[in-house]
């Protein structure tokens, strides 16, 4: 996402920031190629317009003129203002109500509701503790209701069954009531969609709306729809009291001007963004880091989050007292990182947070590199344990087998043990506090906060 966007808006910050002085003959120049970068990442008229003023009112003010370093300042300012078109900060679920709090899903057909549903239901069991229950009226679509079951079942949520015959009114009513019977925290309700929006579809949603009061009415919206999804929100929310919206499909958007105008088209905050098909790939939309993301400056914080989360930290701690040891990093170890990169959204989802890895994320976002992981993955399952313990042994004969038995091709497997040869001469260096002085070296190159400034990193 942001791809076109960022190589754009990087390069005329990288010129601003390589002039001596900011005039206003360079700032007009630098806000035409924003401009131009804007309006084809398909952000919204009104808002390129917003945002380029404020730009250049600020970038010829005094904060910036009198500045020793202007470039520097320059970027402050456009990501401040890219913040602030976004939003400014991220606006949690507002679940603070007698339980249960009812989640209205509100949007057009093909946007990803059910599955959206399903990855919320997901995201609040497991970060908000809450015990989820869900109701598709949706009964329209032969399969939406049989797609919603399946979903609950793979998220572990209580499925409330609901019926071709029934009224859309009629199941949310009934769902309520059997959620509150059955103390359960949050109740998802999903909604039919329509390929355009008509009287019928509003007049439906604003009956199931005053039938369950819900607190949160989120609208979710296919992000490639650009700028339309914007102007469908809005049409949404002069139907709907919406309290937030859900940009889905993300990860397939390279523009990314749905994001940068939705909040200031409709005024409503976007509380989350979906980042892929998986079911754990939902994500809680942070203006300031989406900033910092198209700015190629990486959004550390998320992926530190995702570490936290998803990383098997007994794991990662048996790997570094083995090696601290100097115990040889063997092809087992390889896998068992391959794989926790892979719950950690694989090679692109890494590349995308990392400061100043934007363009080698596009390189890895077509799945070569993931597809890759999965090849090696499937090359090490091929092998017997004593193999994975010691590669030296894997000759002639047994590379035929592994070839044979994981589907690839002899000099396949020759290159994965290529590979882990040179990786392990690397982890050799980490015995006895190779890895402090390896990070301490790498100190200059990383962002603010992680190492610069003479500090070192924590507890190092």
């Amino acid at each position: 996402m942001f791809e076109n966007l960022s190589d754009r808006l990087s390069h005329t910050v990288k010129k601003l920031r390589g002039q001596a002085r900011i005039t206003e003959e360079n700032v007009k120049d630098a806000m035409r190629e924003v401009r131009m970068a804007l309006l084809e990442a398909d952000v919204a008229l009104p808002v390129v317009r917003t945002f380029t003023d404020k730009v250049k009112q600020r970038a010829l003010g005094k904060e910036v003129l009198s500045s020793l370093t202007p470039g520097q300042v320059m970027i402050k300012i456009v990501n401040d203002e890219l913040v602030n078109i976004m939003g400014e900060a991220n606006e949690s679920l507002d679940l603070k109500t007698q339980p249960p709090a009812v989640i209205l899903m509100a949007g057009l057909q093909g946007a990803g509701k059910t599955t959206t549903a399903a990855k919320l239901a997901k995201l609040l069991k497991e970060r908000e503790n809450k015990s989820v229950a869900m109701v598709s009226c949706d009964v329209y679509r032969p399969a939406a209701i049989k797609q919603l079951e399946t979903l609950a079942e793979q998220v572990d949520a209580t499925f409330i069954p609901s019926d071709v015959g029934q009224s859309p009114v009629a199941i949310a009513a009934n769902a309520l009531d059997l959620t509150r019977k059955k103390h359960i925290d949050v109740l998802l309700v999903d909604t039919a969609g329509r390929l355009h929006i008509d009287e019928e579809m509003m007049g439906e949603i604003q009956s199931i709306h005053a039938a369950v009061s819900p607190v949160e009415t989120l609208f979710v919206v296919d992000s490639m729809t650009g700028q339309d999804a914007a102007n469908t929100a809005k049409a949404f929310g002069d139907a709907l009291p919406l309290t937030g919206v859900v940009l889905t499909k993300a990860d397939g958007d390279a523009r990314g001007g749905a994001a940068l105008s939705v909040r200031q088209i409709t005024g409503k905050p976007i509380k989350f963004i979906g980042m892929g098909e998986k079911i754990d790939q939902l994500e809680p939309f942070h203006p300031d880091r989406m900033a910092s993301r198209i700015l190629g400056m990486g959004d550390v914080l998320s992926l530190v989050e995702d570490a936290q989360r998803k990383v098997d930290h007994k794991e990662a701690q048996k790997l570094a007292k083995k090696l601290n040891k100097g115990k040889g990093f063997d092809l087992e170890d390889l896998r068992n990182q391959m794989l926790q990169m892979q719950k950690m959204g694989g090679m692109g989802g890494l590349m995308d947070k990392l400061p100043g890895m934007g363009k080698m994320s596009q390189a890895v976002q077509s799945g070569a590199g993931d597809q890759e992981v999965a090849r090696m993955v499937a090359i090490i399952n091929s092998m017997t344990p004593q193999e994975r313990r010691f590669p030296a042994v894997i000759k002639g004969s047994r590379k035929k087998r592994i070839a044979l038995g994981s589907g690839m091709q002899i000099q396949d497997v020759n290159r994965l043990l290529k590979q882990h040869k040179q990786m392990s001469k690397m982890m050799k260096k980490f015995k006895g506090g190779g890895l402090k002085k390896m990070m301490r070296g790498m100190k200059g190159q990383l962002p603010p906060g992680m190492g610069g400034g003479g500090g070192g990193f924590p507890g190092m």
